[in-house]
């Protein structure tokens, strides 16, 4: 079992209304109190600031959903990492399957957005996972192991300051959830590649990111390799949001 503290991030995707995100961080923040994990909450950009006024102080760090691979400039509709900076983002998701899989972002892509994060200070989490027909296929590991090596290749020494998300496609939102057994043997695969990068990968917290919930939390945080979660759908629901945390802590 992993020292390192667990990382609970939820994604609240593309949802959130101003008084609905207010009520559930407001429920948060009543309970979780001096938590022994960290807890993040990615939201959509235009509520950056509500959710950085409301979390002040209260040990909930706030994360992105997304940056720009530029620094600046004509990229209408781009939000680059500088501008997250300004909002207090400690945390940015990148390469989200959903990014990859409907703006058809590339592995090289994902590499330069972890690349402008970094600069930024902004720990980028970075999301890698096979669909179903490539599990199916028997590709899952040269699948993910494809995906995080563009961003070893571009990153280099700085690997050891990303979080790494392992998000099997077919386990998004869909229900279904990779058994304890399955999400360890390619946790443990992520870091025997992460390993041989970089010589402080033991640093490097690996998150679980399909279908996470309350009922299954537990299990799958007590795997070695597991050292916190991806949330998606039950991170807008406060008291399963607060029973992941409390599975982790």
């Amino acid at each position: 079992m992993n020292s390192k503290k667990k990382l609970i991030a939820g994604n609240w995707k593309m949802n959130g209304r101003l008084a609905a995100n207010e009520a559930l961080l407001k429920a948060l923040i009543a309970e979780i109190g001096n938590t022994a994990c960290d807890v993040a909450v990615a939201v959509p950009a235009p509520y950056l600031a509500q959710v950085q006024s409301l979390a002040a102080g209260s040990g909930i760090a706030v994360a992105a959903q997304d940056v720009s691979q530029h620094e600046a400039g004509a990229y209408t509709g781009e939000i680059s990492a500088a501008m997250l900076k300004d909002f207090g983002v400690c945390y940015v998701l990148v390469g989200h399957s959903e990014r990859r899989q409907y703006h058809s972002e590339t592995d090289v892509a994902v590499a330069e957005k972890t690349q402008r994060a970094l600069a930024a200070g902004i720990t980028p989490i970075v999301c890698v996972g096979e669909t179903l027909q490539e599990r199916e296929a028997g590709q899952t590991e040269t699948v993910v192991k494809r995906q995080l090596a563009a961003v070893i290749h571009l990153n280099g020494h700085c690997i050891s300051e990303v979080v790494v998300a392992y998000e099997p496609v077919w386990a998004i939102g869909t229900g279904r959830t990779a058994s304890p057994e399955q999400a360890q043997a390619v946790h443990a695969v992520l870091r025997a590649q992460l390993s041989a990068a970089s010589e402080h990968a033991d640093r490097i917290r690996l998150l679980y990111g399909g279908s996470m919930n309350a009922g299954n939390a537990a299990q799958l945080l007590a795997q070695p390799d597991i050292d916190g979660g991806l949330v998606g759908g039950a991170s807008l629901k406060a008291s399963d949001f607060l029973q992941i945390i409390a599975a982790a802590c």
